[in-house]
């Protein structure tokens, strides 16, 4: 991820959250992580979601408080990982960037154990540099406002991530409610959630945890749209890892149009990070440089890459020729997504955040 030098060290382990215009959810991410021992602790069935969708393999202003609230209603809401770590084991810290709504009054009511910072610019670079600034401790959690992440499940992260042998960086297993989608929705992530990259890769979880040492190895690059892919790439197999006892609740889009908004953002960024990839090949000047004293990320040719190849979707079909409906819809909305970015492709445009409304809907 996008993210600064560190200011603080501490035996307490920190949790970043940017947000953006997000009253609509940062309460249930922070209700999550607020929760109390011994309180909800198990995901719903994940077939209560509606769907068979493939399991994880296949088969400037800081201080604002106020009283705390909330108890999300959605059982699958609830933290995932059970065990007895409270978000008292954390320093959390939101970063509300850019807000014209309520964000940082929903994270001041929730005490003294959520600390708010504020900053103007609606970006989330900025907000991840200004979350590092402020945070006290490794390991490190950042956290998209729009996910729910529980209190055990953020200790099962940082407890990857520390003693002999530890990652560098570590994400947890995701969950896709598909309660409420659309019918190529569902076979789009019928597919997408069965793919390698997907499976192995740490980005598409809104979650990522490093140790000191690899926020360290992240802290050079640039300001990406694809922050979460970005990290993930910067660590080999043998550096990061998926943490079973730990799960995330990721709310998809429900809508096939918000779908395909998702997806264009997504072959954007990538177009971006690729881009980016072979500058630095080329050592050639980043186009946002690294902060002075900081070294701008290199790579070899054969860089890594988490581009689905028609190789992926063979090798599935012949797994589970049942899937062949789900994979024509995941075709069409990849060339959708492909023929939607070009245009931002072609001027430069990795700044517009084509945002998904209808996963924030409650």
């Amino acid at each position: 991820m996008s993210v600064a030098c560190i200011r603080h060290t501490g035996a307490v382990p920190s949790i970043v959250i940017p947000a953006h215009n997000e009253e609509r959810t940062l309460g249930r991410l922070l209700d999550s992580l607020l929760a109390e021992p011994g309180g909800p602790s198990g995901l719903s069935d994940p077939s209560a979601s509606g769907d068979s969708a493939a399991p994880a393999a296949p088969t400037d202003e800081p201080g604002r408080s106020g009283s705390t609230a909330g108890d999300p209603s959605d059982p699958s809401l609830a933290p995932a990982a059970p065990g007895r770590a409270s978000a008292d084991d954390f320093d959390i810290v939101v970063v509300c960037n850019g807000c014209t709504d309520d964000t940082a009054g929903v994270a001041a009511a929730r005490g003294a154990r959520v600390r708010v910072v504020e900053i103007p610019v609606p970006s989330k670079h900025a907000a991840l540099r200004a979350g590092d600034e402020h945070a006290r401790g490794f390991p490190r959690l950042y956290v998209d406002a729009d996910v729910v992440l529980g209190a055990a499940d953020a200790r099962a992260l940082a407890a990857a991530l520390e003693g002999p042998g530890a990652k560098l960086a570590a994400a947890p297993e995701r969950h896709l409610p598909m309660t409420g989608c659309g019918w190529r929705v569902r076979a789009y992530y019928r597919v997408w959630q069965r793919l390698p990259a997907v499976r192995e890769g740490l980005f598409g979880r809104g979650v990522i945890a490093m140790s000191g040492a690899g926020h360290a190895r992240i802290a050079a690059l640039p300001p990406l749209m694809a922050d979460d892919l970005a990290a993930s790439l910067a660590f080999g197999p043998e550096e990061r890892t998926v943490v079973d006892a730990a799960r995330v609740v990721v709310h998809p889009p429900r809508t096939w149009s918000d779908l395909i908004r998702r997806r264009v953002r997504a072959a954007t960024s990538t177009a971006q990070l690729e881009s980016e990839q072979e500058r630095a090949a080329r050592n050639e000047p980043a186009a946002d440089p690294a902060p002075p004293g900081e070294v701008a990320p290199g790579g070899p040719a054969d860089r890594p890459s988490a581009r689905t190849s028609m190789g992926d979707l063979r090798a599935l079909l012949r797994a589970e020729p049942r899937l062949l409906p789900s994979v024509l819809v995941f075709a069409a909305a990849a060339i959708a997504a492909r023929r939607g970015a070009k245009k931002a492709i072609r001027e430069g445009d990795f700044h517009t955040w084509l945002r998904d409304e209808s996963s924030r809907q409650g």
